[in-house]
């Protein structure tokens, strides 16, 4: 499988000035390059992806739709390590004026691995390079962005911010030339790759019912889903290691994400089917006589819980859980009460399980959504993807009135 840094950061980058100039000889001169070298490294690229990036004419060359398409997504990579190095710079010594120019895939790929392994040696056990060979890129990339990347922390080593900003720009760099190998490939390629985080919610009825809709278009595809809360997943969202978060939006998008509503979630208290309060309509004072599991602290459905008994005495929580699955269990086997989406309990509603407990809750609403990075241009899959998203929404919802 190809991968992004297999290929050449120069030769790419000079894709879009052969794009431009229409003339490997300008486009040439313009990258610091020999025409001849030029040439020589745009066929193996054409080579390692089996795709014609330029159609080859006596007055000089055209792009194709392959090679438009990977251009375009090499000039978002470059200013994607542009930007990155430039926040890694600042209030650090002056550097070069064009860092992300001077960078090899060496030196990147080498960075990746160090930074998700957090030292030399987990690096190079991770990647199969040597820990010399890694340490000098590390340190090689140092130079370039003229900054530290890196620092010791007792008997390890830490990434600095600007090595953090740098590993940020990095995988966002290998994410866009990732999408401008399998957008050059079309049918070619081997379907692409597509990480998902997944929140609570999204994982009982939305998420699967649009992934089953998806793999039916898109065999050859790979999901990644990661689970977690909103906090676990935004980093990695804005890291680029996950493409898409559905579940629960903020009230304010944090900077740099984008957010997308699919429905309102309306709230409700669940205990088990045969509970004290099954089948009436407690009041909230009764209700707040009632043991609870809810999440913890500063999570947004806690939030509701304890605006819900704003005006009562708040509840006993005996214990605090954000796992669904074990709020489920628990259910099942106490008098145990909790505040859910009814989504997330519905087999275990139908199937006789547990059962809706106390008042209807108009005002114990929430978005749930699509969130992405600020700027974030999908692939076909991508993009089939947040489209099947809506319309999962559609078919899994049930339509309320209003």
């Amino acid at each position: 499988m190809l991968k992004p840094f297999d290929l050449n950061l120069r030769h790419l980058r000079a894709l879009g000035d052969v794009a431009t100039h229409r003339s490997l000889n300008r486009a040439a001169d313009v990258a610091g390059l020999s025409q001849p070298a030029l040439t020589q490294g745009l066929g193996k690229i054409e080579r390692q992806l089996g795709v014609s990036l330029f159609d080859r004419h006596s007055d000089g060359v055209t792009p194709t739709e392959a090679g438009t398409a990977l251009a375009d997504r090499a000039a978002r990579a470059f200013a994607l390590l542009g930007e990155a190095a430039r926040k890694a710079g600042r209030g650090g010594a002056r550097g070069f004026a064009r860092p992300e120019r001077l960078m090899t895939a060496t030196q990147l790929e080498a960075f990746l691995h160090f930074a998700d392994a957090q030292g030399f040696a987990g690096a190079a056990a991770a990647s199969g390079v040597s820990q010399p060979a890694i340490h000098r890129a590390v340190r090689e990339l140092e130079q370039v962005c003229a900054t530290p990347l890196a620092e010791r922390r007792g008997r390890g080593v830490v990434l600095t911010p600007a090595g953090r900003a740098i590993a940020r720009g990095v995988r966002l760099a290998a994410g866009e030339i990732a999408a401008g190998i399998a957008e050059a490939r079309g049918d070619a390629g081997d379907g692409g790759r597509i990480a998902i985080g997944a929140m609570p919610l999204s994982r009982a009825l939305l998420l699967p019912r649009a992934l089953s809709l998806f793999l039916r278009d898109a065999p050859r595809a790979v999901v990644d889903v990661v689970e977690g809360s909103w906090r676990e997943l935004v980093d990695p969202l804005l890291d680029g290691v996950i493409d898409i978060m559905v579940g629960a939006l903020r009230d304010e998008a944090p900077l740099g994400v984008d957010q997308v509503p699919l429905f309102t979630d309306r709230l409700a208290i669940f205990g088990r089917a045969g509970h004290p309060l099954d089948g009436g309509r407690a009041d909230l004072a009764t209700l707040a006589r009632q043991p609870w599991v809810v999440g913890p602290a500063g999570t947004p459905l806690r939030t509701h819980w304890e605006t819900l008994f704003r005006d009562v005495a708040m509840p006993a929580v005996p214990i605090e859980c954000g796992s669904v699955m074990v709020i489920r269990g628990l259910l099942a086997q106490s008098d145990l009460l909790t505040l859910l989406s009814p989504d997330q309990v519905a087999l275990e509603v139908s199937a006789g399980m547990l059962a809706q407990v106390g008042p209807d809750l108009p005002d114990a609403v929430r978005t749930i959504g699509i969130s992405t990075r600020s700027g974030w241009r999908p692939t076909r899959p991508q993009q089939r993807l947040v489209d099947l998203l809506h319309r999962a929404t559609a078919e899994t919802r049930l339509q309320e009135n209003g």
